[in-house]
Order: structure tokens, then C-alpha cells, then sequence
């Protein structure tokens, strides 16, 4: 099944692309507990070098509650990205709500020294109205 990546953002020709899918079988509804997976492709259209080396995400659910999550890398990588190529991963958000929100950033080395902040688009975690 090909991805259809729903929402993007490019900064400094660096674009991130973003798919998110509601998994019913990994939520917990009885219990209050939702889970998406997202599928997110980093492509680097600039002219450098970048490495990525941190995430910066604001998780929010349906009572406004902010959850800030930061670290390194992303699934245990900090991948380096030559002009003209991408790098995927498949990673996971539980909630208590049966919506969210998540949007970020990532911090990026680029190969003159000079460090870059990507933004990750806005996207919502919406399960369907059946799912809760």
C-alpha cells in the first residue's frame, strides 16, 4: 500500500512529510487510551550535508494538555542526509483522548557548522467518531 503523506513543511529546503494512521487494534478504548502511528520522511533538497541530532515535539490531546517531549535523534537514529536524499520512520503516540494534536521541530548539523531547526508540520490525531 503506497503512504499518502497528508501534511508538509519545508525549511531551508530541508522537507518533512508527514502520514498518520489511527490503529484501533494497539487502542484501548474502555480503558481511554488511543493510538496512532505516524510515518514521517525527512528529504533534503538543500545543497549541504545535514545530520539530524534532536526531536522537539508539543503533543497535545483533547483537554488541552501539552506534553513536550525531547531527545536524541529519531527511533534511535541521528541519520545523515546527503543533497537529494530522504530518510523514513514509523513511530507511535498514545493519547487519553480520542484527539490530539502533535507538531515539532527537529535540530539539524549541516556540514558548514551551522545548525538548522526543521519544522514538523501540524497534525491532528483524530480517531473516528466509531472508535470512541
Amino acid at each position: 500500500m503506497k503512504e499518502l503523506f497528508q501534511h508538509a513543511a519545508i525549511t531551508e529546503g530541508i522537507t518533512v512529510r508527514v502520514a498518520v494512521n489511527f490503529l484501533p487494534e494497539q487502542s484501548q478504548i474502555a480503558a481511554g487510551k488511543w493510538f496512532w502511528v505516524y510515518h514521517i520522511r525527512i528529504e533534503n533538497g538543500s545543497d549541504q550535508v545535514v545530520q539530524l541530532l534532536t526531536r522537539h515535539w508539543r503533543i497535545t490531546d483533547a483537554r488541552g494538555m501539552i506534553n513536550y517531549v525531547d531527545g536524541d535523534g529519531v527511533v534511535g537514529e541521528q541519520p545523515v542526509l546527503r543533497p537529494g536524499q530522504s530518510h523514513d520512520y514509523v513511530s507511535g503516540c498514545p493519547l487519553t483522548t480520542a484527539q490530539g494534536s502533535m507538531e515539532g521541530f527537529y535540530t539539524f548539523d549541516r556540514d558548514d557548522g551551522s545548525s538548522l531547526e526543521v519544522a514538523i508540520p501540524f497534525f491532528p490525531l483524530a480517531a473516528p467518531a466509531t472508535a470512541g
